[in-house]
């Protein structure tokens, strides 16, 4: 019932913050296309190869439906930008799939679906250095007991723009990532049920921090309304995650370039 009046509140905080911004002149589309390189699912030493599809839609009041973040309303003014959300969250399988997260090499551990999710995210400019925060709220999922409870993530950041040019931009930015129990339980930890099911023997992980790391942007524009994009991400998994014996590999990267047309 908490997490319901939760999504009620959020929903109500954006409609009623989205009356008094001030409305932009036209309405924005954007579509995305690409190709990602990245790890099976978080600490695997297997990597697969995915396409990447996506849009945005934002309204001259600020209420945006992305394919990332959901459906939220977001502000952005001159040194600050902040969005509140409703949307899905990650998922991973216990089998190999070319368009999902996960790995046979999981088999037993059951799957983690998507369920609703609640986020907030905001950014503040001190003079060329962007501090980030973003609180994301994953519901519970009734049908499966190891993988279902609801669970709470926290990223904080912090950026620079290294290059800004003829050949476009670069941005840099650290970023640590925490999660409480349930967070780190449900992506990380091994029940008694799954290590009865699978190879891995039995795990209890804790809250905290769960990875630090790095991720450097370089965009380029092509045309007016076309730019095309790469993204180098290295995350080092901390303690209570890089322990679990279903992490191969505590150094994670990722690699993807997108291309971006907006109208």
């Amino acid at each position: 019932m908490r997490s319901k009046n939760l999504c009620l509140s959020f929903t109500s905080l954006c409609l009623l913050a989205a009356a008094d911004t001030a409305i932009a002149e036209d309405w924005q589309y954007s579509l995305k296309a690409g190709v990602a390189n990245a790890p099976r699912y978080s600490g695997s030493d297997e990597r697969m190869t995915a396409p990447l599809l996506g849009g945005k839609i934002v309204s001259p009041w600020g209420i945006f439906l992305d394919t990332d973040k959901g459906l939220g309303w977001g502000y952005e003014g001159n040194a600050l930008s902040f969005s509140a959300y409703v949307g899905a969250s990650s998922a991973r399988k216990d089998k190999n799939e070319s368009l999902h997260a996960g790995s046979k090499r999981l088999k037993g551990m059951g799957e983690i679906k998507s369920r609703p999710q609640l986020g907030v995210s905001a950014a503040y400019n001190l003079g060329g250095v962007i501090v980030g925060a973003t609180l994301e709220h994953a519901l519970k999922e009734d049908d499966h007991k190891d993988t279902g409870k609801a669970y709470t993530h926290l990223e904080l950041s912090l950026g620079t723009h290294l290059y800004e040019g003829r050949y476009g931009s670069v941005y840099a930015s650290l970023s640590s990532h925490f999660g409480d129990r349930d967070y780190l339980q449900t992506w990380y930890g091994v029940t008694t049920g799954q290590a009865a099911r699978s190879r891995f023997k039995e795990y209890k992980a804790g809250a905290g921090n769960i990875s630090n790391g790095m991720n450097l942007v370089w965009s380029m524009p092509i045309s007016e309304h076309t730019q095309f994009s790469t993204l180098l991400d290295v995350q080092y998994l901390a303690d209570e995650a890089g322990k679990s014996p279903i992490v191969e590999r505590r150094l994670q990267t990722s690699v993807m370039g997108v291309l971006e047309y907006t109208f």
